[in-house]
Formats: structure tokens, C-alpha cells, sequence
């Protein structure tokens, strides 16, 4: 017997007290998204579980897509009966066939909600192990670390088989914490913190910086490519494309050099934060991690936060290069960060940048020129793509060129 549905385990939601509900209906909600290119599915959730009900449905495919999906701490595939002791036998036999090869061990582990049911616990874990070991030759029992455990959850709709157990991404669904805006260049930090921002229940929409012809289309592809792997986890990602040249320019002609990077934070900040405000948004993330570049200081950080009043989120704070790098190719952006192709930062990056920024100089080096019809331009003109999983490249191609 195969499998015919999937059980989703909640994890950090159960903790959950009278909210639990709209934590469930969001997670619901998200894996519908994640699935919604699987026609036959149908998602049933109650407060304990939820199943992914296949229908015929491929069912490794959406294996690989729930276990990125945040808010699961695991599922199983599983196969359910009625209450009749002898189709669960005939059920947890045939599924057993299906996972099972020569000479390994097993144990019964079973979850008996259901307290009416006519075996307890341990009965139950006799009754089948038994049943096993009589119609499989070789089978040997092993409590401690069996090759296959053979889950059984009696409740009061029906009985639940499983024999593996996969773990999921954890967290807290995307989208129950709110909305904030990612601040995304093309490197490899910013997808991190867009990851991590969304593990923590974050919806997000990206914010990327773009500096024609000092930039490529390239490089704006490769946001796009950046974008939509994150689309792969929440099920959709709205990113913002700035237009930044004549920004940037200014601050050349008009700031002097090691204050240049300074200024151009501030000003990318002010302007994510306008986008925010349209969005509602509530907080911005950045790929931040403490003392990794020149405006990555606390004290560059002290004078780049100074223009906005918004919460700076910097899931990356405290790590290391490496741990960023290992999340990275966990995620499969890390490849794309790579490609040769710059953005708007590393291209006017200075020679000289100043690690120790006085925020009193960088404001009276702003104060030369009113910035603002210049940011208001900038968010007019902003490009605005819905980044979906799978996208069509060649339609994403038209959409871009």
C-alpha cells in the first residue's frame, strides 16, 4: 500500500495559546500556495495536525516542498485506515513491504489518542509487532535505534501509519509576524537574512538598488533569480527594483569620498523606507553582520540608522562568514551570489571608506542638497515584479527587458 496523505507535525505553533488558531490558518494558507501547481491536493487542518491529502498527486514532489515550508517541525507520510483491528493489520503490513529491506530492525511506537480504543499503548505495540515478525522473514526487533519505526497514531477519525519521520524547516509560519521589507543586493548575506527573517514568521518584500548603465541587466537578473529561490520557501516574494544612478551620482559629485558609502546607505535606507510606508510594512531587514565591512561597524551603523526611525532587523548580526556561507548553499542562492556581476555598492564602492563615520559630518555633508525630490523620483519609478516558484524565465525575460 502506498502512502495516501501526508501528517504535518506543528512544532513551535502548538506552544501557541487562543492565537493557535491563526497560526494553523496561515501555515494552511502558505503550504496551499506552495502547492497550488498540484491540482488534486486538498489540505485538511485541525487543531493537533494537518494532512496534505495527495489524491494521485506525485508524492516526493511536495515531500521536497513542505520541508521548506516554515512553521513544520516534521511530516511523514502516512496512510490511514478505520478502527478495525484487522485492516489496520493488513495496512501497517502492506506499508511496512513498501519501506522495508532485507535485515533491517524495527520498533512500534504508538500515540493513542483516542482512549476508547479497545487496546492500550502497549497492546497495541505487541499486536503489530507481533503481526510484523510472523509475515516477514528475518525481521528482528530493536527498540533502541531501529532501522525503521513504525508509527501508529490512533485517533478519533482514524487510525495513521507512518514509517518515516523527515524534519521540516521549523519556525513560525511566513507571514504571521508581519511584513518588512529586505533590503537585497546581489551577494550573498542579504538572502540569509531574508531566509532567517522568514523563518521568524516575517513576509517579505525585497528592495534592490539598481545603477544603469554602471549596472547590467544581468545584475538585475540575477536579483530576480535571488528572489524568486526565497519565492520557493513562502510561495511568492514581491521585489522592488530602485532606480539609483542619479542618486549615487550626486553623492559622488557631493560627498566626500570615505563619507561616500555612509551617504549611500542612508540615502538606499530612506528611500526602502518610503516603500515600506506604501506597503505597510513594519521593520526593514538587512544582511548586516557586525564588523564584516566599513559600514557594517557599529559606528557606521549608528550613522546610517539615524534617518529612519523604522526597526533595522539584522538576523546576520553575529555571525561569522562561513555561517553565513553554509545557510547559503543550504538555500541554493549561494551559486547566484556568486555570479560575476555587480551591484550598485561594489561598483562605486571607495578606496578609502570611513569605518568610524561621524554622524554630525555625514548630516552636514547631505545638508548641501535636498535629497528628497530625488528619493521621490526614485520611488516613482521603482519596478515592482511578483516572484512566484518556477517562474517561466523566458517570461520573466520579457517582463525584465
Amino acid at each position: 500500500m502506498n502512502y495516501d496523505r501526508i501528517l504535518i507535525r506543528y512544532g513551535e505553533l502548538s506552544t501557541k495559546g487562543r492565537n493557535r488558531k491563526l497560526f494553523i490558518d496561515k501555515l494552511r494558507r502558505n503550504i496551499k500556495r506552495v502547492l497550488r501547481n498540484y491540482e488534486n491536493v486538498k489540505i485538511e487542518a485541525n487543531r493537533e495536525r494537518m494532512f496534505v491529502l495527495l489524491n494521485g498527486e506525485n508524492g516526493e514532489e511536495i515531500i521536497d516542498r513542505l520541508k521548506n515550508v516554515f512553521g513544520i517541525q516534521s511530516f511523514s507520510p502516512a496512510v490511514k485506515t478505520e478502527k478495525d483491528l484487522e485492516k489496520m493489520k493488513e495496512a501497517a503490513l502492506s506499508l511496512f513491504r513498501k519501506n522495508y529491506y532485507a535485515d533491517q530492525t524495527f520498533k512500534i511506537t504508538t500515540k493513542r489518542a483516542d482512549k476508547t480504543f479497545s487496546l492500550n499503548t502497549d497492546e497495541v505495540n505487541h499486536a503489530f509487532g507481533t503481526h510484523l515478525l510472523k509475515n516477514i522473514e528475518g525481521l528482528k526487533v530493536n527498540v533502541k535505534n531501529p532501522d525503521i519505526n513504525l508509527q501508529i497514531e490512533i485517533r478519533e477519525e482514524g487510525v495513521y501509519f507512518s514509517c518515516e519521520t523527515i524534519y521540516g524547516a521549523g519556525g513560525l509560519p511566513v507571514g504571521s509576524s508581519g511584513k518588512a521589507m529586505l533590503m537585497l543586493s546581489g551577494g550573498i548575506d542579504s538572502p540569509v537574512a531574508g531566509y532567517l527573517s522568514m523563518k521568524r514568521g516575517l513576509e517579505l518584500e525585497a528592495v534592490h538598488f539598481y545603477s544603469p548603465p554602471f549596472t547590467s541587466e544581468r545584475a538585475k537578473q540575477k536579483v530576480i533569480d535571488l528572489t524568486e529561490k526565497l519565492a520557493n520557501i513562502s510561495g511568492e516574494v514581491v521585489v522592488h527594483i530602485v532606480p539609483f544612478t542619479e542618486i549615487q551620482q550626486l553623492i559622488q559629485q557631493q560627498i566626500p569620498e570615505n563619507y561616500s558609502m555612509t551617504s549611500t546607505r542612508r540615502l538606499m535606507l530612506r528611500i526602502t523606507d518610503e516603500i515600506r510606508k506604501k506597503n505597510e510594512g513594519l521593520a526593514i531587514v538587512t544582511g548586516e553582520s557586525l564588523g564584516q565591512v566599513a559600514s557594517q561597524t557599529l559606528e557606521s551603523m549608528f550613522a546610517i540608522n539615524d534617518v529612519t526611525n523604522t526597526p533595522i532587523l539584522r538576523p546576520l548580526i553575529t555571525m561569522d562568514k562561513s555561517e553565513i556561507i553554509d545557510i547559503a548553499h543550504k538555500i541554493d542562492t549561494f551559486e547566484i551570489s556568486n555570479r560575476p556581476y555587480e551591484d550598485c555598492c561594489t561598483v562605486f564602492v571607495p578606496s578609502s571608506p570611513k569605518t568610524k563615520p561621524k554622524r554630525d559630518k555625514v548630516r552636514q555633508y547631505e545638508s548641501y542638497i535636498d535629497y528628497d525630490p530625488f528619493i521621490a523620483k526614485a520611488v516613482e519609478n521603482t519596478e515592482t515584479f511578483h516572484i512566484k516558484p518556477q517562474t517561466l524565465k523566458q517570461e520573466m525575460f520579457e517582463d525584465l527587458f
